[in-house]
């Protein structure tokens, strides 16, 4: 029999949440009808998890050190909403999402050392060392990057959708936002068309409590942000994003309605976030104890292993090896970056669009 699952940021009688409560022990639904997974396929979650959280330790020392520059977004923490809506879709699938995007840029698939060197301006990133922490995308991988407006993504991530549909394509289009888009426009603009013509998308917040630093129930009327599918007459789900292996049922769910002509989906990950909104975030609006808290009980990443240990899935052996060959590739995407050029004065003219008639 499959072990009970704890969900982050459990919902209170009056439908709050705070930092404290990440973590209330709620049976899942899912918890008896895992998709079982293999001891590499689970190895390989395992190994994208730490990837992440190793690449972004990278990136906070490399932005105290002055490699790289603007605004920094760490996903340390949120490991699992990544990795697991990733290994949801199939390789042609859409992934649009927010500015908190190295995780999902790992996750898809893009290489190490091509992401930082893209943090640091380097001409052999991402982007050409163009877009930075906040617009990374790789046109090979349908992963169409990450957007600095706050929603701005929704509408882009819908006419995706709808020309996937049009073109009887058969791909499904992940929309990623955080729970502070979800009080705008565009979010009720997107979510009302994609109704409207049964649009082939899923909308997933990373709900992590805090929006920016503004405490969810400060922010918006309906704390749980699920139930505003209800305006639209779609599905609406809430699921501990802590834990890979609920991440991954649930978004596979959503996925294959989408794929079946079902229409769109709001999914909404319960998650938290153990560093700053930014590196520039004084994170006044909780304390260190209850950063400490969470992350002691609540780390996605051991809660995975220790799982897989527990069922006789991969040995601790296994975790060492793999965290041996994550670092080593860490250390060779950092030595790319450093190594790699910055672009040359003609890169200001080259990939710029001109309308002629104007």
């Amino acid at each position: 029999m499959a072990a009970k699952t704890e969900a982050t940021g459990a919902t209170r009688a009056n439908g709050t949440t705070n930092g404290k409560e990440a973590g209330q022990t709620v049976v899942s639904e899912l918890a008896t009808k895992q998709q079982a997974l293999d001891k590499e396929q689970n190895l390989e979650l395992y190994r994208q998890m730490l990837m992440i959280r190793r690449i972004e330790e990278k990136t906070a020392e490399a932005y105290t050190q002055g490699k790289i520059g603007g605004f920094l977004h760490l996903y340390i923490g949120q490991e699992a909403v990544a990795t697991g809506v990733c290994a949801s879709l199939q390789p042609l699938d859409h992934l649009v999402t927010h500015y908190r995007d190295h995780g999902y840029a790992i996750a898809k698939g893009c290489e190490p050392g091509r992401i930082l060197a893209e943090m640091y301006g380097k001409e052999t990133g991402l982007s050409r060392g163009k877009g930075g922490s906040m617009h990374l995308a790789e046109v090979s991988r349908h992963f169409w990057g990450g957007y600095a407006i706050v929603g701005g993504h929704l509408p882009l991530a819908t006419g995706i959708a709808q020309s996937s549909k049009f073109q009887k394509k058969g791909e499904v289009v992940v929309c990623v936002m955080g729970d502070g888009s979800t009080n705008i426009g565009m979010f009720h603009e997107s979510l009302n068309m994609a109704a409207l013509y049964q649009l082939p998308i899923i909308y997933l917040v990373e709900n992590n409590l805090y929006s920016m630093g503004t405490p969810l129930k400060l922010h918006t009327s309906m704390t749980e942000i699920s139930q505003k599918a209800r305006a639209y007459g779609m599905p609406g789900d809430r699921f501990d994003g802590m834990d890979i292996d609920i991440v991954r049922e649930h978004v596979a769910t959503a996925v294959q309605r989408a794929r079946s002509g079902g229409g769109p989906t709001l999914l909404e990950a319960m998650t938290y976030r153990f560093r700053g909104h930014s590196m520039a975030d004084p994170q006044l609006y909780r304390t260190k104890s209850d950063i400490e808290e969470v992350r002691g009980r609540r780390d996605p990443i051991t809660i995975h292993a220790t799982r897989q240990i527990e069922r006789g899935v991969f040995t601790e052996e296994d975790t060492q090896r793999v965290s041996d060959e994550v670092e080593a590739a860490v250390a060779a995407a950092a030595q790319f970056a450093e190594d790699s050029p910055f672009p040359g004065p003609q890169a200001l003219f080259e990939n710029i669009y001109v309308d002629e008639n104007n």
